[in-house]
């Protein structure tokens, strides 16, 4: 065959898409709108896609304040300076927003008080939002 991909391009061009149309169905004019619509009712969002696995899924970062030792080996791996050491109180804080979600911290945390969550719907409108930093 002198082309190989046609025949790919065919098949998927009857396909299915894997992809969800997250929140709406058709992607509104005005997403502010559109939020303040769902809250009234008038608007309904269609559900995200299922987590595929689990236990590999990479999602918010969890932490447990109880098992820290305070080592600080997670704030030298991580690439982006997300995580940062509070000396006072002998703990971290994390930057969700910042985070690349590469999970090194949690690879390298000796007392595992770092793990990935499931939570990956983390969009926020304010750079600075209490609901993304992680202490």
């Amino acid at each position: 065959m002198m082309f190989p991909m046609f025949k790919q391009l065919i098949v998927q061009m009857f396909r299915k898409p894997f992809t969800n149309p997250f929140p709406a169905k058709y992607a509104p004019k005005s997403m502010k709108k559109f939020m303040e619509d769902v809250e009234k009712g008038k608007a309904k969002i269609n559900p995200p896609v299922e987590i595929p696995d689990e236990e590999t899924f990479r999602g918010r970062i969890l932490y447990d304040r109880d098992k820290c030792i305070g080592c600080q080996l997670c704030i030298k791996v991580c690439p982006s300076k997300a995580i940062e050491f509070k000396k006072e109180e002998k703990k971290i804080r994390i930057y969700i927003g910042r985070c690349i979600f590469c999970s090194q911290c949690n690879d390298i945390c000796p007392t595992n008080a770092l793990s990935m969550g499931n939570e990956f719907l983390l969009a926020s409108d304010s750079k600075v939002n209490d609901e993304l930093v992680v202490e």
